[in-house]
């Protein structure tokens, strides 16, 4: 017997019904950012993203979620200057983070356990932004994430594509440039720290096959150092949420915590030994702390907030120099002692707008030359100076490590 008239009726009711739910669930179709956003989850993660009719204060907003998922990793879903850094719970969203892609773009990282940057720090894409909780108003463990034009929640896009609900994988799989010498000829070989699920430094040897260290985590902030004093620089990464460096030395890793969870890492011989130490630069002061070997450090003031730390020898005195690079203006500001124990500041533009800065030894003449590398092109530009203040002339272009979009 067929169904009758009233329960195809309700049966059309209810299909209808659903439908509503369903598009109301479903992002509307936008226009793509200009912001390249990837999934706010390290290298190779697999998360589960949805949404919901009031879900608020947008459908278009996204609930990440995993088993297990309270105090996972939350990285940066692009580059940009932090906003805010809520880092005790307020209102609905708890701890929550915002980052400006200046573009009129932004994201939002809410329902944070704990938050690890700083108002006015600049982060790159990838860096880790705190750790995944349940503060604010909230029923369960998850991330709250939106994408944002202006102060409007807009449809996500992830990875060139608009975002559907539904596990997905995250490829916020970047390199992150940097120099040192390896081989031990005074000569600085340009290098990336590959943010993957098994994260490895790649170092460029020329003509010869690259080397790779496989160590740290994709969500680790990468530095360098001859940590043993034998000519030849090791790698290390600081791992944000405990404030950990762990170098890797031909003995075995040394694990040291040093200064607070937003900081940034840096390296260089303090005091001119010939062994490279650790240190932190705090953008939320624009203040710099180098830890000596018997575990004091002092501050010192250089740049602002959203500047990035970089490190060398600018003179050629044999300890290493203190430096900040403005990514917007592309602009070096070098700080030197001479021998009086005055501090002198050097301003070199050098690079384009966007470049992440690189310091190295690129002739071997003792003296630390400056660089820069393209995320789009991943192209290391390399300068050198025959004296701190005099102009800096090209000297070669070498394409090394993944270009990002």
């Amino acid at each position: 017997m067929g169904p009758t008239p009233r329960t195809t009726a309700r049966a059309m009711t209810l299909a209808s019904a659903a439908l509503v739910l369903v598009a109301a669930a479903a992002p509307a179709s936008s226009a793509p950012p200009a912001t390249p956003y990837q999934m706010p989850f390290p290298c190779g993660e697999t998360w589960t993203g949805s949404t919901r009719p009031g879900h608020s204060p947008s459908v278009h907003a996204i609930d990440w979620n995993r088993n297990p998922d309270l105090g996972a990793p939350v990285v940066a879903a692009a580059s940009g200057v932090v906003t805010t850094a809520q880092a005790t719970p307020r209102g609905g969203y708890g701890r929550w983070v915002v980052i400006d892609h200046g573009n009129g773009e932004s994201s939002l990282y809410a329902h944070l356990a704990s938050v690890v940057v700083g108002v006015g720090q600049r982060v790159d894409q990838g860096a880790m932004i705190g750790t995944l909780g349940d503060s604010g108003n909230s029923s369960g463990s998850h991330l709250h994430f939106e994408e944002k034009v202006g102060r409007s929640v807009v449809p996500a896009w992830l990875d060139d594509s608009q975002w559907r609900s539904g596990a997905q994988t995250s490829r916020n799989c970047v390199d992150v440039p940097l120099a040192g010498n390896f081989t031990g000829d005074r000569v600085s070989e340009v290098a990336v720290f590959r943010r993957a699920r098994k994260s490895s430094f790649v170092v460029n040897l020329g003509a010869a096959p690259p080397l790779t260290v496989r160590f740290g985590k994709a969500y680790d902030e990468p530095l360098l150092g001859d940590w043993n004093g034998d000519g030849r620089v090791d790698v290390g990464v600081r791992t944000p949420k405990k404030s950990m460096f762990k170098l890797k030395t031909p003995t075995g890793i040394v694990r040291l915590r040093f200064g607070v969870t937003s900081d940034m890492p840096i390296s260089g011989d303090w005091d001119g030994d010939g062994t490279t130490e650790i240190g932190v630069r705090r953008a939320a002061e624009g203040t710099f702390w180098q830890r000596m070997p018997d575990g004091s450090s002092s501050p010192v003031w250089l740049g602002d907030a959203d500047d990035l730390p970089v490190t060398g020898d600018w003179d050629g005195s044999g300890t290493t120099d203190l430096g900040v690079f403005d990514q917007a203006t592309a602009t070096f500001t070098l700080r030197s002692v001479d021998g009086a124990g005055l501090s002198v500041l050097e301003v070199v533009p050098f690079g384009a707008s966007g470049d992440l800065p690189v310091t190295g030894d690129w002739n071997g003449d003792g003296v630390t030359d400056l660089g820069v590398w393209s995320p789009a092109t991943a192209t290391f530009t390399q300068g050198v100076a025959r004296t701190p203040t005099a102009a800096r002339a090209v000297v070669r272009t070498v394409r090394f490590g993944t270009p990002r979009r």
